[in-house]
């Protein structure tokens, strides 16, 4: 697969945002009870994701590093004001439906996970293609949740009634209902992964794209570095020896 492809895909199963990287979580789980909600959403963040990672890939060589997260945060928040202006005045009942979580995608772990891990350190083109690629993973992600939850909690989709609201299954409307549709689906995704020859997800601060912006994260992220310098003193070290 050559590299366009393979960026503009790595979203959808290999790096989903939602089910492989685990990101997004809080959002991801407030509105994906239904299918319009979960719609709204995944637009939005492609919207913001594609843009932001344009303009964060253009100005990567002029963003002074001890500021690069201040700065994101600032071209994120112009996008996302955007978004907000639109659907206030287009399509006030899908902005009531996102509420604060419209908002909240400022400090979005993928948006800024994707400016942080990718847009600042690839060209335009790569860039976008990233985010496009990243916000159709995440869409699908939340549409999948969306759909079971929509289909047997409430007994529709996209407010079309399909199931007898006496054969719904309330769990399904409430958040312990999201959280085992997402672990099921997350099960599914890793193993099409599997099938695929991907690698098994990690879920630690070393495989994390923001371990950077988090004190912890950070912290983390320079022991394992010390660490892996250890091994390689020694292990050169040992081999000298054995030369000798």
């Amino acid at each position: 697969m050559n590299k366009p492809k393979e960026v503009f895909f790595q979203g959808f199963i290999k790096e989903n945002p939602i089910f492989r990287l685990v990101l997004g979580m809080c959002s991801s789980l407030a509105v994906s009870s239904t299918m319009i909600a979960s719609l709204g959403m995944g637009i939005s963040v492609i919207f913001v994701l594609v843009l932001s990672n344009i303009v964060i890939s253009s100005l990567r060589k002029i963003i002074p590093d001890m500021v690069r997260i201040p700065a994101f945060i600032t071209v994120i928040a112009g996008f996302v004001t955007i978004v907000q202006l639109l659907l206030k005045a287009y399509l006030l009942e899908i902005n009531d439906m996102l509420g604060v979580y419209l908002p909240l995608i400022v400090v979005n772990c993928i948006i800024l996970g994707r400016a942080e891990a990718f847009a600042a350190k690839n060209s335009v083109g790569y860039a976008a293609l990233d985010g496009l690629g990243m916000g159709i993973g995440y869409t699908i992600a939340l549409l999948s949740i969306a759909f079971i939850r929509e289909l047997f909690g409430f007994g529709s989709l996209f407010g079309m009634q399909i199931i007898p609201e006496e054969y719904t299954i309330l769990i399904f409307t409430l958040p312990t209902g999201g959280f085992l549709v997402l672990g099921f689906l997350m099960a599914v995704w890793n193993k099409l992964a599997a099938l695929q020859g991907k690698p098994k997800a990690e879920l630690n601060c070393h495989s994390c794209p923001v371990a950077g912006l988090c004190g912890e994260g950070f912290i983390r992220l320079q022991k394992a570095e010390e660490i892996d310098i250890k091994i390689d003193k020694n292990a050169g070290a040992n081999t000298e020896k054995e030369a000798k």
